[in-house]
């Protein structure tokens, strides 16, 4: 049995002008970066694997995903489409591999982009989430979780790797993995098909994930009042009252 660590960067819509309401809904996050470590049963590093994704849906990268990743779209364009990328990936891990990522968003959304582009699911879903065993082993409180710079600095791991990599983030995952396994971490299985909804369904918003995601592009704990800030724009913009003509010049 063998352990994937792996992290994704994401590249998302500049604008709700610049992508269909399907494609956001279908996938609102492109993965552009596939990072990973595998190891064996003894925690071994017996490969590795880092790779760049070529968008196809949101193929203007957004200026924050670009500042916060150092990704640029000359690397970018340079790159494979996913499809080639996960066959790639499908190679490296095996049926037996137990996946381990940093909060459940990375497994959510790695199943979402290979439905998106109608591709097989991996044989084996079953993966742990490393960011929750580590909250549990940190006593956090209940309803908040590690961000991974801070779980870095806890376990005082050397900072040789810039955050926000794929790869690095990955590395760190791994680090973290072999200080706080135990065997009571039992892996979960993950259901691809759980998420789909009929085209008649009530598109409903994981808010918990989007804060999850906020923690992890920021690499700290979302206190209560920006979730709620970031819960009050979600909602104002949902009723469209903001929204400005092209024709309509903004105001400075």
């Amino acid at each position: 049995m063998n352990y994937i660590i792996y992290d994704l960067e994401f590249n998302q819509p500049r604008s709700s002008k610049s992508s269909s309401r399907e494609e956001t809904i279908k996938c609102p996050f492109e993965i552009i970066q596939i990072g990973a470590i595998k190891l064996d049963e003894n925690f071994n590093i017996i490969g590795t694997f880092d790779r760049l994704i070529k968008p196809t849906i949101y193929t203007d990268l957004h200026p924050y995903i670009q500042e916060l990743t150092s990704i640029n779209m000359d690397q970018l364009s340079k790159a494979d489409y996913f499809p080639l990328i996960y066959k790639d990936f499908l190679k490296f891990i095996d049926e037996s591999s137990i996946f381990c990522v940093w909060g459940k968003v990375d497994i959510k959304e790695l199943f979402r982009n290979i439905r998106y582009h109608k591709l097989n699911f991996p044989v084996n879903t079953q993966y742990i989430d490393v960011q929750n065993h580590t909250t549990k082993r940190l006593n956090f409180t209940k309803g908040f979780s590690v961000g991974l710079q801070n779980a870095v600095d806890t376990f005082k791991i050397p900072l040789d790797k810039e955050f926000h990599n794929a790869f690095n983030d990955a590395y760190y995952t791994s680090k973290i993995f072999k200080i706080i396994y135990n065997e009571n971490i039992i892996p979960q299985t993950y259901d691809p098909n759980k998420t789909s909804r009929s085209n008649n369904a009530k598109h409903k918003v994981d808010m918990s994930a989007l804060f999850r995601q906020f923690e992890k592009m920021y690499s700290r704990k979302m206190s209560r009042h920006e979730k709620k800030i970031i819960k009050l724009a979600y909602m104002m913009g949902k009723t469209n009252q903001f929204t400005v003509a092209n024709n309509k010049k903004i105001d400075n």
